[in-house]
């Protein structure tokens, strides 16, 4: 059941909450890479857009998506440990993939580590599919995961290798 959830566009007020989220729970054991500069960066994107569940200043939830010629790209997501597996992931997920509908994305990619059991199965869980593991996609010892979800149908150029 998806969490009657209050997603909105992440203002500068959201960026050191977003990157400590970041830190904390995707960059964990990496070089911490989006410090709230680049986050505010990020939001600037004209392609790109920041979404958020929580209070001005203090999300408990994120996402970054990135729309590219045809696709559009999560970048990060993220759900505060507390606020996890009570719906707020899906639903944000929901939101974020209905824009990208509306944006005409054809599909979204999304990469999470191998290692990463719960991230891999909620995606799963969301309609992704795994179609390439790469190793070292995070620092050497660390193997990554691509996953792809079609918003409509894939045209003849989509991967074989799925």
């Amino acid at each position: 059941m998806l969490a009657d959830i209050a997603a909105r566009l992440a203002t500068a007020e959201d960026a050191e909450g977003i990157a400590v989220l970041s830190r904390d729970l995707i960059e964990q054991g990496l070089p911490w890479r989006w410090r709230p500069a680049r986050i505010l960066k990020a939001m600037r994107q004209p392609n790109v857009n920041v979404a958020v569940v929580g209070p001005k200043g203090a999300p408990v939830a994120f996402g970054i998506m990135e729309y590219q010629e045809e696709d559009a790209h999560l970048l990060l997501f993220a759900v505060a440990e507390e606020h996890q597996r009570k719906g707020l992931g899906s639903g944000l997920l929901a939101w974020l993939e209905e824009v990208a509908r509306a944006a005409g994305a054809r599909k979204i990619e999304v990469e999470a580590r191998r290692q990463n059991e719960a991230a891999r199965c909620f995606y799963n869980e969301h309609g992704y599919h795994e179609w390439a593991v790469e190793r070292g996609m995070y620092r050497p010892t660390v193997d990554g995961v691509h996953l792809e979800k079609w918003l409509r149908p894939a045209s003849s150029e989509s991967r074989s290798d799925a």
